[in-house]
């Protein structure tokens, strides 16, 4: 199964509305809840990044018995120093969107902890595209 969901820039009051969808998505599929818990998590991180640092983009999900494939892709303006984003604690939010209780910088460091192979293509002045696996887990 393959859906696709838009994300709306700068449209924080839909933050977590695709999340949500997904969760509920693979709830119904019967996908074990440790694994949609590990997915959610990852997902409205990255989800949230596209909302305070791109200018839109979409979620794609691809669910099959053993995996569930996300990948998240923004139109830009890019990630310049990937490892340094990668660092907890560091942001490049505006004040504004840390003022809304975003922008902490564990958004990257909790996809990576959360997901079983994460693989990112950005640069700067480029778009971001993040895929993530999550093997599904028997409970």
């Amino acid at each position: 199964m393959h859906t696709v969901f838009p994300v709306e820039a700068g449209n924080f009051t839909k933050a977590g509305n695709v999340s949500s969808d997904v969760k509920r998505m693979l709830k119904q599929l019967g996908v074990p809840h440790k694994t949609v818990k590990r997915i959610v998590v990852a997902l409205f991180e990255a989800e949230v990044n596209v909302i305070a640092h791109s200018w839109g983009g979409q979620v794609e999900i691809t669910v099959d018995p053993k995996q569930v494939l996300v990948r998240v892709v923004d139109t830009g303006p890019g990630i310049p120093d990937l490892d340094l984003a990668m660092t907890e604690g560091f942001s490049t939010a505006s004040e504004e969107v840390r003022e809304m209780g975003y922008g902490a910088g564990m958004g990257l460091p909790n996809i990576r902890n959360n997901a079983d192979e994460l693989k990112i293509e950005t640069g700067a002045n480029s778009h971001t595209d993040i895929h993530m696996t999550f093997y599904i887990d028997e409970e």
